[in-house]
């Protein structure tokens, strides 16, 4: 499942749509569209402009303008399981690229120069801008979903933005394992199983560890390689990047010290750690 880090590479992608005059929407799709009929999103969109894109957690969304230069609705754009965004230049110019993010595992790029990417019918939304290029969210699972004025007041700060204070008070605190607490969206928002795993192998923490007994400057040095983690994996294209996500597997050892990797479920999610580093 995309984690913060795709989702932000799919910001990026989406950063390549501002400003662009929207032709269409095809929003067809009333399951991805949901609660929208088929129709609401293109009449609420056509004519206007995408002008900005933003990222919380896991969550993407566009501030808009209208035709008439107002102030539009927001956009809400997430990719669910397997999603991907695509978006292409303008039709006959240099800059005709096809631009692609989300979780580089699913697939789809075309694979020769001018092809389209595979499945059309996984295209599940599609804007088209007047210059003839596109924004499409690609999405075989069906299960991302594009709707108009999202709500992301339940979500706790970003974590690659919360300040050093909130941490500890957000994080620090409870009887549930670490690895639990930062997998909480209300509490942290944008860590999912293999960030969380691979930010806690980082700190040589224990992801059962209840995350009430961390010392301050635990806490401190958790935030720390979160962000670390965070960068590195954005930076390299996703979270599979980690140094330790190739090493969560059966007869595997932790890349740093050699010992082996085990196993259990923390948090309702499968969990490896290093049975030396992080007991």
């Amino acid at each position: 499942m995309p984690e913060l880090p795709e989702v932000e590479n799919a910001r990026q992608v989406v950063e390549k749509a501002l400003d662009r005059v929207i032709a269409g929407v095809d929003d067809s799709d009333e399951y991805v569209c949901r609660p929208h009929h088929p129709g609401e999103i293109d009449q609420a969109l056509k004519g206007g402009r995408l002008v900005a894109a933003h990222r919380r957690g896991k969550t993407m969304w566009c501030d808009t303008v209208t035709a008439d230069g107002e102030e539009g609705p927001h956009l809400g754009i997430h990719l669910g399981m397997g999603g991907r965004i695509f978006v292409t230049g303008p039709t006959g110019d240099e800059d005709s690229s096809l631009y692609a993010g989300g979780d580089p595992h699913v697939g789809g790029m075309p694979k020769k120069p001018g092809e389209r990417p595979d499945k059309p019918e996984w295209d599940r939304v599609r804007i088209t801008f007047d210059d003839g290029g596109e924004l499409r969210l690609f999405d075989k699972r069906r299960l991302g979903r594009v709707h108009l004025e999202p709500d992301v007041d339940a979500l706790g700060p970003d974590a690659a933005e919360i300040s050093r204070d909130d941490f500890r008070a957000r994080v620090g605190k409870g009887t549930a394992p670490i690895k639990a607490r930062l997998l909480d969206q209300s509490v942290l928002a944008g860590v999912g199983n293999l960030l969380a795993d691979q930010t806690l192998w980082q700190a040589r923490l224990s992801p059962a560890r209840p995350a009430g007994d961390l010392s301050t400057e635990e806490l401190d040095a958790l935030r720390r390689e979160l962000r670390r983690a965070t960068r590195s994996a954005i930076e390299k294209g996703g979270v599979h990047t980690g140094e330790v996500i190739a090493h969560r597997g059966k007869d595997e050892t932790c890349p740093r010290c050699g010992a082996p990797m085990e196993r259990g479920t923390i948090g309702g999610r499968t969990t490896w750690w290093c049975s030396a580093e992080q007991e």
